[in-house]
């Protein structure tokens, strides 16, 4: 009697998987993916760099799709945009002498939200320098972070990047009162005067999200997102070239890849209809521009009520262990990933640890900002980030992706956070005071 009934509960396991299984290949399509990811990385979109017309367009076809899927809006807004504002900061005129020589405002880069600045050695700002052989990222990095001020000495051998450099945007959600300046070429400051003048604007704009209410547990979430920002048009970023015919930065792994991915997935989840924690899905703004969405949407909910993040981030090529695979960042700070790939038992899936730890990608996208407050917030990819070649190119256009293998890995993140989605799992929380 017992061997009969485990035969029973035996067979009616594999049915269920096999209804589950046709019910996600007819939601879950190659040609769906394609028709959003077409929309998404068509030139028409102008490359989706915020603040321009491009991202606008995007928002609204991403709204149009999270409205089509029957989803909800965020907290009883009126529609899926979440709005908020940053300062920007454009430089209006600017005069730089040191030791009595005035330097050429195409060797500055500066930042400061201030209107009017006016300083002299004599003032509370530090000069420091950037030698050639020094780790330049890294130095830009803690002078660029800091609430400081700074004169940084930039040293002549750094000049091809100068163009990288005064292509960031002068744009935050917190203005401080400092004033950081990188003059490049010049190896000695004992003397000098700074005057600027700032015109100063508060600029708007928005995340996309959409919620699913849970049916047993609407206070416990669960998050998928990705970024639906991009560079724009002629925005050359680690130093590549323009091609001759074309300079739309069309991101189509970077990552309308994601942005697709979520949006699939609030059709899907919505058709099963069976989803017992509350899910969020949403598509970040100003990825690019130092992860300011994700910083935003991160402050609206309680982090101890987000049970887990789902960041969706350059999921189109194949990974360094080829089809049917992706990789987690930050693997080994909870126990999600186990979570996830015991899911896909019988599956020709496999979820990897991050293979690039040297990339601090853990750090470096839209699961941070809750990661660091203790959520299981992790990114899933499949970027070669060692070698990935169109990334951050003109290049990265749909043609360039894998839209098969795409599908598949969109199908095992739906199936893999089934049980999480359920409340059968909760993944065990990340420890924040390890966190750098």
């Amino acid at each position: 009697m017992e061997k009969k009934v485990l035969g029973l509960f035996a067979l009616s396991l594999v049915f269920c998987c096999a209804v589950e299984g046709q019910s996600i290949d007819k939601i879950i399509t190659t040609k769906e993916v394609t028709r959003i990811e077409k929309v998404l990385s068509a030139d028409d979109m102008q490359g989706r760099r915020t603040f321009t017309p491009g991202i606008d367009k995007a928002s609204a076809f991403i709204e149009s799709e999270f409205k089509k899927a029957g989803l909800q809006t965020f907290m009883g807004a009126p529609n899926f945009r979440q709005e908020f504002t940053m300062t920007e900061s454009k430089a209006k005129s600017s005069k730089i002498t040191i030791d009595g020589k005035e330097i050429d405002n195409a060797k500055v880069v500066t930042f400061s939200y201030q209107p009017q600045v006016s300083l002299t050695e004599k003032s509370d700002i530090a000069v420091v320098r950037i030698n050639k052989g020094d780790n330049l990222g890294q130095k830009f990095n803690e002078y660029y972070k800091s609430d400081k001020s700074y004169l940084v000495l930039v040293d002549a051998s750094f000049d091809n990047v100068l163009p990288n450099i005064q292509h960031i945007d002068r744009i935050t959600s917190n203005p401080g009162n400092n004033t950081i300046l990188f003059v490049f070429g010049v190896a000695e400051a004992t003397t000098f005067s700074v005057e600027l003048t700032n015109t100063i604007s508060k600029k708007s704009l928005n995340n996309v999200v959409g919620v699913l209410p849970g049916k047993s547990k609407p206070d416990e979430y669960v998050i998928f997102s990705g970024h639906y920002d991009h560079l724009g048009v002629g925005s050359p970023e680690e130093g590549a070239p323009h091609p001759a015919t074309d300079s739309i930065y069309n991101g189509a792994n970077d990552d309308a890849a994601g942005s697709t991915a979520v949006i699939i997935l609030a059709n899907y989840f919505k058709k099963q209809n069976n989803n017992e924690r509350t899910i969020i899905f949403t598509t970040f703004v100003a990825e690019e521009l130092g992860g300011f969405g994700a910083k935003y949407f991160s402050k609206q909910l309680p982090a101890d009520k987000v049970i887990a993040m789902f960041n969706l981030e350059m999921i189109g090529t194949e990974s360094k262990w080829g089809k049917n695979s992706a990789y987690i960042t930050g693997y080994e700070k909870s126990n999600m990933g186990e979570i996830l790939q015991k899911n896909l038992t019988g599956t020709a899936f496999k979820f990897y640890p991050d293979p690039y730890p040297e990339q601090q990608l853990f750090y470096r996208s839209d699961n941070a900002t809750l990661a660091k407050l203790g959520v299981p917030a992790h990114t899933i990819s499949t970027s070669k980030m060692d070698s990935e070649p169109n990334y951050h190119t003109a290049d990265d256009e749909i043609e360039t992706l894998d839209i098969d293998n795409m599908t598949e890995i969109i199908k095992a993140i739906a199936l893999s956070s089934s049980s999480i989605i359920s409340g059968k799992d909760t993944p065990s929380r990340v420890d924040s005071s390890q966190l750098r």
